[in-house]
C-alpha cells in the first residue's frame, strides 16, 4: 500500500503527468468519435492506422522540439528553427533537380549532405552571436527567423521545386515496418537521452542553464556548450525540413515549417521543461509534442470548424498549463475546502472579553 501511495505521490507531482492524461483524453475522443481510429493493419510489410499517423506527422515536431529542449535549458530560444526547415528542403530538392541525373541515390545523399550542412552553418552563426557577441537569444534568432525564409525563397526562385527521387522520398514517406520518418525521430531521441542522461553533458547544460555565472566560476565552458546546442537545434530543423519536403518531393519555401518552431516550444513547455532554463525532460517533450499532433489530429477528425480550429487548440493547451502549475492547483484545493466552522456564541465569547477589557482600566486606576 506505501508503495502504491508512493508513487501516486510521485506522479501526481510530475510535470509529465497531466499531459500523458490530456494526450489519453484526446486518443478517448478520437476513439469514440471514430470507433476504428486506433486500430491497426499490417499491409505489405507496412504498419499502418491513426496512431502511426500521429506518430509521423509529428517526427518532423519532435526533432525541431528536442533541439529546442536542450537551447531552452541553456536559458535560450531559437526562434529561426522553421526558416532553417525551409532552408534544408529548399538546397536539397533544387541541388536533386539541378542534377544531370534527379532520380540517382548519389544525387539525394548529395542534395540532403549539402543542405544539412547549410544547416550546422547556421546554427553556428546563432550560437556564435548568443554565446561570443552576446545578443538576446530571442533577437539573434528572430534575425534569421525573418531572414531564413527570405534566403529559401532565393534558393528556389520564388517557386516550389518538385524532384522525384525515391532515396529522397524515402526520407519522409518510405516505411520498413514503421515509417521512416518514424525511425528517425526516435533514433535522435534516443541518441540524445543517452548523451544527455548517461554523461556529464546533461549535468553541464543544466549548470549554464541554472546558473551561468557560477557555472563559468566552475570551470564548465559555457560558451561551447552554448554554441554546440543551437548546432544541434539547426541540424534538427535541417531534419525536420528534409523530412517534411521528401514527403511531398517537394520544396515549397513559403509554407513548409510554417510556425512549426511555435508547436516545438508549446510541445518543450508542455513536457514540463522552464524557459528560464535549467531542468529540462526530454520524455515531457515526447509527450508534448504527441499531444500537440494528437490536438492537431482531433480537430480534423470531430469536425472542428476552420474558423475556430486555433480557438479549440489554444483551450486546450491553457487547460492542460493551468493543471500543470502548482499555483492554480493550489487554488483549486483551497476553493474545494469545507468552510470553516462558526465562531463560538456571542453570549459566550464576546462577553467573556468585554470583560477583560473593561478590567483592564479599573486595575490600572487602582495602581495609580
Amino acid at each position: 500500500m506505501s508503495r502504491t501511495a508512493g508513487f501516486a505521490a510521485r506522479a501526481r507531482h510530475s510535470t509529465v503527468t497531466w499531459p500523458v492524461l490530456a494526450l489519453l483524453a484526446l486518443l478517448v475522443l478520437n476513439a469514440v468519435v471514430t470507433p476504428s481510429f486506433l486500430d491497426l493493419r499490417f499491409q505489405d510489410g507496412h504498419l499502418y492506422g491513426s496512431l502511426v499517423d500521429i506518430l509521423k506527422n509529428g517526427a518532423p515536431t519532435l526533432l525541431i522540439a528536442l533541439g529546442m529542449t536542450v537551447v531552452i535549458a541553456t536559458r535560450g530560444i531559437d526562434l529561426s528553427v522553421g526558416a532553417v526547415a525551409a532552408i534544408a528542403g529548399a538546397v536539397a530538392c533544387t541541388t536533386i533537380a539541378g542534377s544531370a541525373d534527379q532520380g540517382s541515390a548519389s544525387t539525394a545523399l548529395w542534395g540532403m549532405a549539402l543542405a544539412l550542412g547549410l544547416c550546422v552553418a547556421l546554427g553556428a552563426w546563432n550560437g556564435f552571436l548568443v554565446s561570443v557577441l552576446g545578443i538576446q537569444p530571442i533577437i539573434a534568432t528572430l534575425v534569421l527567423m525573418t531572414a531564413g525564409r527570405g534566403v529559401a525563397m532565393l534558393i528556389t526562385d520564388g517557386q516550389i521545386v518538385t524532384v522525384n527521387n525515391g532515396t529522397y522520398a524515402g526520407v519522409g514517406a518510405g516505411f520498413l515496418v514503421l515509417p521512416v520518418a518514424i525511425l528517425i525521430s526516435l533514433g535522435v531521441f534516443a541518441l540524445v537521452a543517452v548523451l544527455t542522461r548517461r554523461t556529464a553533458l546533461g549535468t553541464l547544460i543544466e549548470a549554464v542553464g541554472s546558473n551561468p555565472t557560477a557555472s563559468r566560476l566552475a570551470g564548465v565552458r559555457s560558451r561551447t556548450i552554448i554554441w554546440t546546442v543551437y548546432v544541434f537545434a539547426a541540424l534538427c530543423a535541417g531534419v525536420a525540413g528534409l523530412m517534411i519536403s521528401s514527403n511531398v518531393s517537394a520544396a515549397d519555401a513559403n509554407n513548409a515549417g510554417l510556425w512549426i518552431e511555435l508547436d516545438a516550444i508549446l510541445a518543450v513547455v508542455l513536457g514540463g521543461t522552464a524557459l528560464s532554463g535549467g531542468r529540462y525532460s526530454l520524455t515531457g517533450t515526447l509527450v508534448g509534442a504527441l499531444l500537440i499532433q494528437t490536438l492537431t489530429t482531433t480537430v480534423y477528425t470531430i469536425g472542428i470548424p476552420s474558423e475556430v480550429t486555433l480557438v479549440f487548440k489554444a483551450l486546450v493547451v491553457i487547460a492542460v498549463c493551468l493543471v500543470q502549475s502548482p499555483k492554480a492547483r493550489a487554488l483549486l484545493r483551497r476553493g474545494r475546502r469545507s468552510p470553516a466552522p462558526p465562531g463560538p456564541p456571542a453570549g459566550a465569547g464576546g462577553e467573556g472579553t468585554a470583560g477583560a477589557t473593561e478590567t483592564a482600566p479599573t486595575a490600572k486606576a487602582g495602581q495609580r
